[in-house]
């Protein structure tokens, strides 16, 4: 028998369309483990670490329970194993996001001893990050040119699904399983299917009913027009190879624009990838004056400023993990520029609640609305709240979903509760500021900022 190949899954929790695995599972036997690391389990919000561990169980299960789960800090557990099981190489998918990469340096670098390979294969994207290129081979700063790059380059096809996958059970660490299935049953939330099948159906539902007319539906929080596909590419449930794939069979402007949400994604992990400390600080710094979080933004939090489109999207984060990308770009717009707070200070928060809360994404979209990232909005474009309400959720069903204090008011009355003389008569709260006087705020400090 061959020895084994070890695989060292991380975000790409899947068995299909997975390069790494198709390559190990070529020459033989593998091991597939997954490490729970503590420098990136433990520091996760309850959130986080229920979605993840719904996964990890549903892909236990897709493997008749031959998923081999550790704990403790990689660079010691994954050469312990491979010396157990005998594995001369450990297959993994790529790493680029910052603290990822650090982690596989330390990994590669303990294997060396042992003499076995590091063999990576693939990355959590159609194309890995670094790998587009402009003229002069660097990175590209405005998406449009990225996009444009993107798909000229191409990608490959789905890798097959080996079959059969010869799996070898390895003895695994029980009370790392018990700390997994007690962080599924704590998560605060409801969480949706967890796995790659409930990936793959819930992408069937969305060919067959909402990718007609996703190009302009993809902006109302009040239909059900999006995929929610995020949450499962988080993790790698689902390659977005696949689902470019699958999109390729459905020419057209909905399927256009849906590939181009995936290319929004790979343009923001190429900057990180170029740019690390765009994780946590400005991608094109202002010398801008920011004020300290407060009851405004503790107000924010929690879904009590008094403008209801914002309100909304904050209490869904809370009860869904997860928030409609137009309301995320009004909420963010909030914070940074009618509270004036600096964006890490949101980013953060996003990062504690979403399921989907993908690092480069966060970060970046924030920055994009903040005025100090890649495309940044032009600093003078300050969301108006009020005005996205009525313009995105016209009927005002999206607000009396999440805020039911404003129930009683009919259609986009709910935008404007402290225009009904009974709109405030269930405990909404007041606006916590006036939208008019922070813009001119805003502005002032971006132009002293720009000088």
């Amino acid at each position: 028998m061959a020895d084994p190949r070890l695989v060292w899954l991380r975000r790409d929790l899947r068995l299909s369309d997975h390069p790494a695995l198709a390559a190990a599972a070529a020459s033989g036997p593998v091991v597939l483990l997954f490490v729970l690391d503590p420098a990136f389990f433990d520091g996760a919000g309850a959130i986080r670490q229920g979605w993840l561990a719904a996964n990890l169980l549903a892909l236990r299960d897709d493997l008749g329970g031959r998923l081999c789960l550790r704990r403790g800090a990689p660079e010691l557990v994954v050469p312990a194993l491979a010396a157990e099981v005998g594995a001369t190489e450990v297959h993994v998918s790529a790493e680029t996001e910052p603290a990822g990469r650090a982690r596989d340096d330390r990994v590669q670098a303990a294997l060396v001893p042992a003499g076995v390979a590091w063999v990576a294969t693939g990355s959590p994207y159609a194309v890995t990050p670094g790998r587009v290129r402009n003229r002069d081979g660097g990175g590209f700063a405005v998406f449009t040119a990225f996009h444009r790059a993107w798909r000229e380059h191409g990608w490959r096809g789905p890798a097959l699904r080996p079959d059969p996958l010869e799996t070898l059970d390895a003895a695994g660490d029980e009370s790392a399983w018990q700390l997994v299935e007690k962080a599924a049953a704590a998560c605060p939330i409801d969480l949706p299917p967890a796995g790659e099948a409930a990936a793959r159906r819930r992408w069937q539902e969305f060919l067959g009913r909402d990718l007609l007319g996703y190009a302009t539906a993809r902006d109302r929080p009040d239909l059900d027009a999006t995929s929610r596909l995020s949450a499962y590419l988080k993790f790698g449930v689902v390659h977005p190879r696949t689902l470019l794939a699958d999109l390729a069979e459905r020419p057209g402007p909905d399927a256009d624009r849906f590939a181009t949400e995936l290319a929004w994604r790979e343009f923001y992990a190429d900057v990180l990838f170029r740019q690390p400390a765009s994780a946590t600080t400005d991608l094109k710094p202002l010398n801008l004056a920011h004020d300290p979080p407060g009851n405004g933004f503790e107000a924010w939090r929690q879904g009590r400023t008094g403008f209801p489109i914002v309100d909304a999207g904050m209490r869904q984060l809370l009860a869904e993990g997860w928030m409609h990308n137009r309301v995320r770009m009004i909420t963010a717009s909030f914070l940074t520029k009618d509270l004036h707070h600096w964006w890490p200070v949101g980013a953060e928060h996003f990062l504690d609640h979403l399921i989907d809360g993908d690092l480069a994404s966060n970060a970046h979209g924030w920055q994009w609305t903040a005025g100090t990232g890649t495309d940044a909005a032009p600093y003078f474009r300050v969301f108006n709240p009020t005005t996205q309400g009525r313009r995105f959720d016209p009927s005002g069903d999206y607000v009396r979903r999440w805020v039911p204090e404003l129930r009683h008011l009919p259609g986009g009355d709910a935008h404007e509760p402290w225009s009904a003389p009974d709109g405030h008569r269930h405990g909404y709260p007041r606006p916590i500021l006036d939208h008019a006087s922070e813009r001119l705020e805003a502005l002032a400090r971006y132009r002293a900022a720009r000088g």
